[in-house]
C-alpha cells in the first residue's frame, strides 16, 4: 500500500456545494478537499491504487482528540455511491469541524474515507468506472482494488464504531440502518431525532425494500462496507440516508448533526458502562 502525503496551503476556505459541480462532464476531488489543506490537528493521506491503468487514490483523514490515550476507533465512509457527494460534502465539512473544534472528539480517534468510489465520484454515477457498486463487493473476494484497501483498513483499524453516508432518490425523508453490536439502535434513535429537526424522517414501514419501523431498518444488502466477520469485539455499524432530492446544504446539515450526536451518545455510553 502506497501513501502519499496531502499537500497543504490555502487555511481557511469555506466548505460549499461549489465544489459538487461538473466541469466538461467530470466532478473534481480536489476542489473537494481544499477546505481541509492546512488545517491543524488533521492528519491527511492517500491510499494509492490503479483503475485500468490509471493512478488513483482514496483520501483518508485522521483526527485525535483530547483524552485519547485509549481511543475509541471510529471510522465514516461516503461517497461509496459516486452519485451521492451530499456524505462526501457533509465529511469534509464535519473532519474540519473536528480539527477546529477537537472538544468533540474528546476521547476519540476518527477516521474519516470521504471519496471511497473515486471514478463514480468523478463520472457521478453510482458504480464505478470499471461498472461495479463498490458497496456489493465487500468480503466476498472482490477484485476491485478500491474494495481492497478499504478492506484492509477496516482490518487494521479493528473500529469500535463504522458509519457510513448515503442518499437516497427514493425516499423522502432520513432513515437509518443498524448492525453490529446490540447497542446500536440506541445510538441510531436519538441521532435520527436531531437529524430530524432539519429533514423530515421517513416512517414509511417499507423502506428500499426493507420492513422498517420508525426509520430504522434491520436487515441488509449483502456485500455492503463492513466489520471483518468474527471481529471482537463487535463494532456498531450504521447506515444514515438523507433524502438525495432534499437540497444539498439540508443533506449535509442533516448529516453534520447525526455524526455529531452518534459521537455524543456512544462518549456517554461508554462512560457509563465504565463506572458500573
Amino acid at each position: 500500500m502506497v501513501l502519499a502525503k496531502l499537500a497543504t496551503k490555502g487555511a481557511g476556505l469555506k466548505v460549499t456545494a461549489d465544489c459538487l459541480q461538473l466541469r466538461d462532464g467530470r466532478r473534481s476531488i480536489p476542489e473537494l478537499l481544499e477546505p481541509l489543506r492546512d488545517v491543524r490537528g488533521l492528519q491527511a493521506d492517500f491510499l494509492a491504487f490503479e483503475s485500468d491503468g490509471a493512478a488513483y487514490t482514496l483520501p483518508r483523514f485522521v483526527v485525535r482528540g483530547p483524552n485519547s490515550g485509549d481511543p475509541i476507533r471510529i471510522g465514516i465512509f461516503a461517497a461509496l455511491h459516486g452519485d451521492e457527494p451530499a456524505g462526501a460534502l457533509a465529511l469534509v465539512r464535519f473532519m474540519r469541524e473536528l480539527a477546529e473544534q477537537p472538544g468533540l472528539a474528546e476521547n476519540y480517534v476518527i477516521r474519516a474515507y470521504p471519496v471511497c468510489n473515486p471514478t463514480g465520484y468523478e463520472d457521478n454515477t453510482r458504480c464505478s468506472r470499471r461498472g461495479r457498486d463498490l458497496n456489493r463487493e465487500f468480503w466476498r473476494g472482490s477484485t476491485e482494488a478500491e474494495v481492497g484497501l478499504l478492506e484492509n483498513e477496516l482490518r487494521r483499524m479493528r473500529f469500535n464504531g463504522i458509519i457510513q453516508l448515503h442518499a437516497d432518490d427514493t425516499s423522502d425523508g432520513i432513515y437509518g440502518f443498524v448492525r453490529g453490536a446490540t447497542l446500536t439502535e440506541n445510538l441510531l434513535r436519538p441521532a435520527l431525532a436531531e437529524a430530524g429537526k432539519i429533514l423530515p424522517r421517513n416512517r414509511n414501514p417499507l423502506i428500499d425494500g426493507f420492513a422498517a419501523q420508525d426509520g430504522i431498518i434491520y436487515d441488509h444488502y449483502e456485500g455492503v462496507l463492513a466489520a471483518p466477520a468474527q471481529m471482537n469485539p463487535v463494532p456498531f455499524e450504521i447506515i444514515f440516508e438523507t433524502p438525495q432530492l432534499a437540497s444539498m446544504e439540508k443533506q449535509v446539515a442533516a448529516m453534520g448533526a447525526f455524526l455529531r450526536r452518534v459521537l455524543e451518545e456512544y462518549r456517554e455510553l461508554i462512560s457509563f458502562a465504565q463506572n458500573i
